[in-house]
């Protein structure tokens, strides 16, 4: 039951988030187009991604989904905030950022050793997250992971 309400809290905030706070312009790309990069570059790991997960690319959150992709991070509610646990730890700071540890957390209390792992993980890793990864797509993957710890 928590992981319905807290995924309705993020469809009923991504639209706002996207439109208001999201400065970056989208990705000119498709899914089936990201499939076409050379396999284990981060273009063809984010087709994948996408297409295992049956999303699709949603414009101006791009880096979000490269995120899961670079960290190994899969798509529950309790990865959801262990990610943001991870990029905090990297140092990044932004509204989503801290609206989904702030209100997802209370709701996983008994995964704070899981979060804290996570915060861990980012502190080792070289800041990234500030990244362009559009320019990054045909990127071997485990290159950008070694090159940045992640």
């Amino acid at each position: 039951m928590k992981d319905q309400i807290i995924e309705k809290i993020y469809e009923y905030s991504k639209q706002p988030y996207q439109k208001y706070f999201k400065k970056n312009k989208p990705w000119e790309i498709d899914k089936t187009a990201l499939l076409n990069y050379p396999e284990g570059s981060l273009g063809f790991g984010l087709g994948n991604f996408l297409s295992k997960n049956h999303f699709d690319i949603q414009p101006k959150l791009e880096d979000h989904d490269i995120i899961h992709v670079l960290t190994n991070t899969g798509i529950s509610v309790r990865e959801e905030i262990g990610m943001q646990y991870y990029l905090l730890g990297n140092g990044k700071k932004s509204l989503y950022l801290f609206l989904v540890i702030a209100s997802g957390t209370p709701f996983y209390m008994k995964e704070i050793n899981y979060f804290m792992q996570q915060y861990k993980r980012g502190k080792k890793a070289l800041p990234f997250h500030y990244l362009d990864f559009s320019k990054m797509l045909f990127t071997p993957i485990h290159a950008i992971q070694k090159t940045f710890n992640i």
